[in-house]
């Protein structure tokens, strides 16, 4: 076989932790191949797995001496210096390493935990581990537990208890390293055990059949930089396949069976918090919505120490402003739809919220309405209205509104202070409301028709006043509507406006020539309608009613042509 077809075979054995065989397989290469860096690399990680970190620490140097601006080599080296403990050296080697490729994460990682060994190797001395208590400590960690059914491992531990130094030969029992490593707290095989390829390169495939002999020159040619995938590697892709399963379970909204599914996959991949928002999602469709916020909050948590995508986070942001939707939590789903919008803008999650703010300001109105506590506020406005305190009135109409607004009475009452504060608009705005509450309530229309007569709305004005006449069954009002409709005639009687040194008859005469009145007065439909006027004078308030016909008249009684009158 080739170089390229050992090396396969060797990534094969190593996937399936066969270290013996694959290390079998890169030998075989590197005989083949005795320059490519790969091949070395690739036997340094398989030692390394059996703890063998001299041969390891052999191999690593040969990757970097034969390609020296590969990181991984240097990542390959360090690994077999941080299990042999020489803890300044892997420094050392993991920073050559990151000044070739500054953002290696695994180079990171590994400088981080020998940094994290060094400080511990100094505050403390390596002799204390082996106290009195080590027997009991190895007895309480699962890892080392099996070494105690080792005598002659036992019988090292004594010596090196009887004295300290002695732990300086017995350095070379990759046991006791083990066992220095579990009692320090870290990880015996080292930080960067099995540094890999990215996250995106898969195995590299065995040859299908065996390849043509490759001419001569064909064998300068530097190989590639292919690695094997890491055991975290490995992990992350199955837990992707467990998360697609859970995914398809949930769309068969078998719950149980996804959740299942999706806590498989955080076992295999605890970075990853998509798992955890479709978990969520699943607590969320079968009501569990206090497990859904949960999740999301765990999500958010790993999130942020992973440095997960920003939509991520939103995403379990929005569905804890869900959860607490449901549960009829309005603020707390108003403010967490805002911190899901902080992180990341979408239409989805914005609807949500203006419809939990609009809710939510239902919810608040209902629970403050009282019609008690409604008319006791309008009474106290009644009261400063006589005493002419139409500000505080106006205060205390509005808060009988909050606790009662069907109630026409207060709108009414404070379109009366608006009017006398010369709020026009609000005041007619309020009078509208009144009558929508309550089309009988005559009050409104007449406090309406005040408002258009100071806006010389004339034609308006009638309107309202006759809408004020059909409302008023009892006639109770009848005179202050008919004082009404007096002021408007005697507004639109007062004739043209007359010049400096103008008689009335010029000023009249001046008016007639207006070749919009001689328009008006040629028209046969509004001769016919003046005629009937003259004949009915009632009958002008039906004519009012028509816009085009009211703007005729308004102008003709303006040019002093004609007169209205109750």
């Amino acid at each position: 076989m080739s170089a390229e077809e050992y090396k396969a075979q060797g990534n094969k054995a190593f996937l399936a932790k066969d270290y013996p065989t694959a290390i079998d397989h890169f030998t075989k290469a590197i005989e083949l191949d005795p320059t490519n860096h790969v091949l070395f690399s690739n036997r340094s990680a398989c030692y390394a797995s059996q703890k063998n970190y001299e041969k390891a620490l052999e191999d690593g140097e040969k990757t970097v001496e034969l390609k020296a601006d590969w990181s991984k080599g240097y990542g390959r080296k360090a690994t077999a210096l941080f299990g042999l403990g020489r803890y300044p050296e892997a420094n050392d080697v993991y920073e050559a390493g990151l000044k070739i490729e500054p953002t290696n994460v695994q180079l990171q990682k590994g400088l981080q935990d020998t940094k994290q060994a060094m400080e511990k190797e100094a505050s403390m001395g390596i002799g204390q581990f082996f106290g009195p208590d080590v027997f009991t400590k190895m007895a309480a960690n699962p890892k080392l537990a099996p070494l105690l059914a080792q005598p002659d491992l036992v019988e090292k531990v004594r010596s090196i208890q009887a004295n300290p130094n002695a732990l300086n030969q017995h350095m070379q029992d990759p046991r006791i390293m083990t066992l220095l490593m579990g009692l320090m707290g870290l990880d015996a095989r080292g930080p960067e055990d099995f540094p890999g390829a990215s996250e995106e390169e898969e195995p590299t495939p065995a040859a299908a059949a065996p390849k043509k002999a490759e001419e001569p020159k064909k064998k300068a040619e530097e190989p590639k930089d292919e690695e094997m995938p890491s055991e975290e590697e490995l992990n992350k892709k199955e837990a992707l396949k467990a998360k697609d399963l859970g995914n398809a379970s949930y769309k068969a909204r078998k719950f149980e069976e996804a959740l299942e599914h999706y806590a498989k996959a955080w076992e295999l991949d605890s970075t990853n918090i998509s798992i955890l928002t479709n978990k969520a999602a699943v607590y969320f469709e079968m009501g569990n919505f206090d497990d859904c916020i949960k999740t999301c909050e765990e999500a958010i948590d790993v999130g942020r120490e992973h440095r997960a995508d920003y939509k991520l986070i939103a995403k379990a942001l929005g569905r804890i402003g869900n959860a607490y939707a449901k549960q009829n939590k309005l603020p707390e789903a108003i403010k967490y739809y805002g911190k899901s919008l902080a992180e990341h803008r979408t239409p989805d999650i914005l609807a949500k919220l203006k419809e939990a703010e609009k809710a939510k300001a239902k919810a608040d109105k209902e629970a403050y309405r009282d019609p008690a506590l409604s008319a006791e506020a309008r009474d106290r406005g009644n009261v400063l209205f006589k005493q002419s305190d139409f500000a505080g009135a106006v205060k205390e109409y509005t808060e009988a509104i909050k606790r009662d607004d069907t109630d026409p009475r207060a709108y009414s009452n404070r379109a009366a202070c608006y009017t006398k504060l010369m709020a026009i608009n609000e005041a007619l705005k309020d009078c509208e409301t009144c009558i929508t509450l309550d089309p009988k309530f005559v009050k409104g229309y007449i406090r309406k028709a005040a408002i258009q007569f100071l806006k010389k709305e004339y034609t308006e004005c009638l309107e309202t006043c006759q809408q004020a006449k059909d409302a008023d069954v009892e006639k109770k009002n009848t005179a202050e509507i008919d004082g009404q409709i007096n002021k408007v005639y005697m507004e639109m009687n007062r004739g043209p406006q007359r010049r400096e040194g103008e008689t009335e008859a010029e000023t009249i005469a001046r008016a007639q020539q207006d070749p919009e009145v001689q328009r008006i007065m040629s028209d046969p439909a509004m001769r016919s309608i003046l005629q009937q006027m003259q004949e009915d004078p009632q009958a002008a308030q039906d004519h009012m009613k028509n816009p085009m016909v009211a703007a005729n008249i308004r102008k003709l009684v303006a040019a002093g042509i004609i007169r209205v009158g109750n």
